[in-house]
């Protein structure tokens, strides 16, 4: 047996941690009191275990109250001490006149009088408490009782020692499952993170990974905005008071976010008192929202932080060096999906310019009424190879143009803007049957060696004093279909082949008179051809529709067959035109 050194040896107080025991009863040492008292004969025994500032009775037999229910003394009342200090038995006959214990208040606040008291020890000899016999009378211990005492004291200690190596055990696995957990997290983050393409998606990601492992009451990304502030991008889940006093903030408050950011190291946060040292600005929103700790940690981008990542708790939470580590590595990813929804946002900013710069503003048609609709596709870069066009050739004379190059994405967009802007030229230069200037664009394009396939309808709208007459040729493109004023339905056939097929082929002209109120509707193969329904179904439920359409002003026209057909869900890119000629 060694000796105990001090109450707060660390060492003994990290064993005393690992038996897991407190001021609570346990059964097993409650025995061992049990067995004291009655081959003893005394009125009360007690395991204790001693700390540097009490003693704790995880067994205890014949305590009075209260301290049979708080099963703890401060040191004032404990003889136990002095067995963790000496690392030697203590026996006492009468401590009211022993001079190593007159005047501890356990003489006269729980009778003590009679003492012995035997080391308890762990697997390296440190003493951890003692289990003592004690008599409310003087009692003069024999070698016999004393030796028993001992026996039972080394059973009581390898009990103990049973409780250290299960804890070390029960540690380790949890440990082990605490390991397992965070690198689960960390290969889910990888595979999540990597179908993300918003920030929105990737906060609601973080949010979802997090739940069941780290746990935490509010997940924060904050990024650097181009003016060098912090800006809040997971406000949505806070109180709009709270998320509008950090919208968006200088870079030098001293907020967990803006030190993780600006210094690019993590602001471990442990409990309120760091809180309040370290970021004294984010302080009052701790006291307002209850949380009581957190974290931030930079998100790696190219050239520094990008941000700051920060997970809060509503209990005092202390990191480990693992989970700092897996935090530092979540960040890794969390940036790099931030950096991948901005290079696509950017994209889909200028794919959004591109297209619009490409869809004209329609030109002024009095007497007829004209309207469009363009709707990219639901994947893709929001962009792509269907267009629109109308051109007023002449007071008697309006051109309208529906086509669609094969694609939805940037490439699409940009043989859409070469096919579009060749057709129009010809259309304003050009005073030749719609069947001549689509030869003529074929012609460019084989010329041009741009053979990507595309579809087109050629209309002129042409007005007399007799009434309105559509003209047109058809390249491989869906039929516009002829609404009348009553509600019939007709499809405006003809059609050839499509654009961009090497060798020189015929184009034809087609010619209806538009009766008056009448509707012409032009539509790209996005609005009828979907991967599961029968195309003819689809030409079936778009007459349906129109029937019924006879008067709307063709902005809602338009705005109700698309979500009518499509239910605002459609899988490739959609462009409408519509043209009514006057009624009666």
């Amino acid at each position: 047996m060694t000796d105990a050194g001090g109450l707060d040896d660390p060492a003994r107080l990290d064993a005393l941690a690992r038996t897991g025991l407190g001021p609570r009863a346990d059964p097993a040492f409650d025995r061992f009191t049990a067995m004291v008292r009655k081959v003893l004969n005394v009125p009360v025994a007690l395991v204790s275990l001693v700390d540097e500032r009490r003693q704790v009775f995880p067994g205890a037999c014949g305590l009075g109250e209260p301290w049979m229910g708080e099963r703890q003394t401060p040191l004032s009342h404990s003889f136990c001490r002095h067995v963790v200090i000496s690392g030697r038995p203590l026996v006492v006959t009468d401590a009211r006149s022993d001079p190593r214990v007159a005047g501890n208040a356990a003489i006269t606040d729980l009778g003590v009088v009679g003492y012995a008291g035997m080391p308890l020890t762990d697997a390296d000899g440190l003493v951890l408490g003692s289990l003592c016999a004690i008599d409310t009378e003087p009692r003069r211990w024999t070698t016999g009782e004393l030796e028993l005492l001992a026996d039972l004291a080394a059973a009581c200690s390898d009990s103990l020692r049973l409780r250290i190596a299960t804890h070390a055990a029960t540690r380790r696995e949890r440990v082990a499952a605490v390991a397992l957990d965070r690198t689960q997290l960390l290969l889910r983050a990888s595979s999540t993170l990597a179908d993300t393409s918003t920030v929105a998606d990737v906060t609601a990601a973080v949010r979802e990974l997090v739940v069941g492992s780290l746990d935490p009451d509010y997940v924060g990304i904050s990024l650097i905005d181009p003016a060098g502030r912090i800006s809040l991008r997971s406000g949505d889940t806070l109180p709009p008071g709270v998320a509008d006093r950090w919208n968006r903030y200088p870079a030098t408050a001293r907020t967990p976010s803006a030190l993780a950011a600006v210094a690019g190291r993590p602001v471990l946060l442990p409990d309120l008192a760091a809180v309040h040292e370290h970021t004294p600005d984010a302080a009052g929103t701790f006291r307002e929202m209850g949380w009581q700790s957190g974290v931030s940690v930079p998100l790696p981008g190219p050239s520094g932080p990008i941000g700051a990542l920060t997970f809060v708790w509503k209990q005092p939470y202390e990191l480990d060096v693992f989970d700092q580590a897996v935090l530092a590595a979540l960040a890794g990813y969390i940036g790099q999906a931030l950096q991948r929804a901005d290079y696509l946002d950017s994209r889909e900013r200028v794919a959004e310019l591109l297209q619009q710069a490409m869809l004209s503003d329609l030109p002024p048609a009095a007497p007829l009424e004209l309207a469009a609709r363009y709707e990219p596709a639901a994947r893709g870069e929001h962009v792509g190879g269907d267009w629109y066009d109308a051109v007023r050739v002449a007071p008697d004379h309006l051109a309208l143009v529906v086509g669609d190059v094969t694609g939805h994405d940037m490439r699409a967009a940009g043989q859409m803007g070469r096919l579009r802007s060749m057709l129009r030229a010809f259309v304003v230069d050009r005073h030749e049957p719609p069947s001549a200037l689509l030869r003529r664009l074929d012609g460019a394009m084989q010329l041009l060696s741009d053979n990507t396939p595309a579809t087109a309808i050629l209309a002129y709208v042409l007005s007399t004093a007799t009434g309105h007459r559509l003209q047109w040729a058809n390249a491989g493109h869906p039929s516009p279909l002829l609404l009348a004023a009553d509600g019939t339905v007709d499809t405006l056939t003809g059609r050839d082949i499509l654009l961009g097929v090497p060798g020189r082929w015929p184009r034809t002209n087609h010619t209806r008179t538009l009766p008056p109120g009448s509707t012409v509707l032009f539509f790209t193969d996005g609005l009828v051809e979907t991967r599961t329904d029968l195309l003819d179904d689809r030409k079936r439920q778009l007459r349906d529709v129109l029937t019924g359409l006879t008067t709307a002003p063709l902005p809602a026209l338009l705005d109700e067959v698309f979500t009518r057909l499509t239910g605002n869900k459609h899988e490739d890119d959609v462009a409408l035109l519509a043209v009514r000629v006057p009624g009666k």
